[in-house]
């Protein structure tokens, strides 16, 4: 059965995934724009990467209108790093192709493995009932209903708690996101905010993204093992994969150097404006962690190639359900808090994240060989129309250019236009 993200019409939501980007490849050509500062850039010596084309159109994503981009590109032991841009508009400080990044909904990859984990060993069922494991958290039947199996791969039809965490958003207003700076939000508020939303389908009726998902997923995580969720994920999943600067920052600062986090929400910030500094509690399991280009390759590099679970349990994570858009095309193939994309030179596997400011995307080939991962500086930088739906932008397209580039090794073609869509997890309907 083909499981079809429902549309609906007429919601006035503005952000309920952790963000909202939507990237296709059919963008919009690049508009003219001021020449960009050299984008910096670190080569490795080996044969594999067009280094001078990477350069070329990476710097072409800040010509577009993005104010920092920075990036990790690999083939097998070949790689490449680079960025262009600005860190900050006032002082001009050049982004660094090193920095750490909030990397939003790829934290949902590090969640699934953890609960993945203890699939294996024999604490948790993915066909189980939620009620097994955290008994009254749902309501009596949606706990005997839903399974943990859809928890993670959001067939659970359970809505999204951003609209409760953030109520002025569903006006395209900041102001919540403004007074929520320094907020605590406990994981069960933001459960009891999802199921407060309107319910997106019957359990494993639907495909729907919700971050409530996976906050449960760690609540459930927290009960079978007796450690927090966030302590159990960095020690059994981000130090056993080797990340040297991946952690859930334990204050709203962003630990170590790093770009500030620009926030336009589709013009209703002008400026727009810097979410750097910001208390995490409201993503938790679902998307606070922080991480660099070259860690989330290294991350997904060790994952697919079996190193942090076991065979069986890697299959069950690449399980998938197909996504379709609102025209009925296929965007994506959902797993366990990981999905796999069609490109035109193969499938390749990962996750996207949107934060406040801030935007990461992360894929890798079935054998972890031809990798990359981006991180962006400024969100929710389309227009509008009349209907309230983002426009494409110039910055779409060269994004796509470049991130056909990095995998593929060429530019996008005729032939393969319209065949991938980049951030899918961060398409949502916004209405004035």
């Amino acid at each position: 059965m083909t499981l079809v993200r429902p549309a609906h019409p007429g919601r006035a939501i503005a952000g309920l995934g952790l963000s909202a980007i939507l990237m296709t490849w059919a963008v919009a050509p690049p508009a003219s724009a001021e020449p960009a500062p050299a984008p910096s850039v670190t080569a490795g010596r080996e044969a594999g990467l067009d280094r001078e084309a990477l350069r070329r159109s990476l710097g072409a994503i800040h010509e577009a209108g993005m104010y920092g981009v920075y990036s990790a590109v690999r083939d097998g032991g070949a790689r490449w790093l680079g960025a262009a841009g600005v860190a900050d508009v006032r002082t001009r400080r050049p982004v660094d192709s090193r920095m750490v990044h909030r990397v939003g909904s790829i934290t949902k990859t590090f969640t699934a493995v953890a609960i993945l984990q203890q699939v294996e060993r024999g604490r948790v069922e993915l066909d189980a009932p939620v009620a097994r494991y955290l008994p009254g958290l749902l309501p009596d039947e949606l706990g005997r209903r839903t399974t943990v199996r859809m928890l993670l791969n959001h067939t659970s039809g359970i809505g999204d708690y951003i609209a409760g965490a953030f109520p002025s958003l569903v006006q395209g207003s900041p102001q919540s996101l403004d007074e929520h700076r320094f907020r605590r939000i406990r994981p069960l508020d933001l459960v009891r905010f999802g199921l407060e939303a309107p319910r997106t389908g019957e359990p494993g009726q639907a495909w729907s993204y919700s971050n409530t998902n996976y906050v449960i997923a760690g609540l459930l995580l927290e009960k079978v093992t007796g450690s927090g969720a966030e302590a159990y994920i960095t020690r059994h999943v981000i130090q056993a994969a080797g990340l040297r600067d991946t952690s859930f920052p334990r204050t709203p600062v962003i630990p170590g150097p790093h770009s500030k986090a620009y926030e336009a929400l589709y013009g209703y910030i002008d400026p727009p404006r810097d979410y750097s500094v910001y208390d995490m509690s409201w993503a938790g399991t679902a998307g606070a962690v922080v991480s660099t280009m070259e860690d989330l390759n290294r991350f997904y590099r060790e994952l697919l190639g079996g190193r942090l679970l076991a065979s069986a349990q890697l299959a069950q994570m690449r399980t998938t359900v197909p996504v379709t858009n609102a025209q009925g095309n296929v965007v994506m193939n959902y797993g366990l808090g990981i999905y796999a994309q069609d490109l035109p030179c193969g499938r390749f596997w990962g996750h996207d994240g949107g934060v406040f400011g801030m935007g990461t995307f992360s894929l890798s080939g079935e054998d972890g060989r031809r990798q990359l991962s981006l991180g962006i500086n400024l969100m929710k930088y389309q227009p509008l129309d009349a209907n309230g739906y983002p426009q494409p932008h110039a910055i779409d397209h060269a994004l796509n250019e470049y991130v056909l580039r990095a995998l593929c090794g060429s530019a996008p073609t005729a032939k393969s236009a319209g065949s991938v869509t980049l951030f899918p997890t961060q398409q949502v309907l916004v209405k004035r």
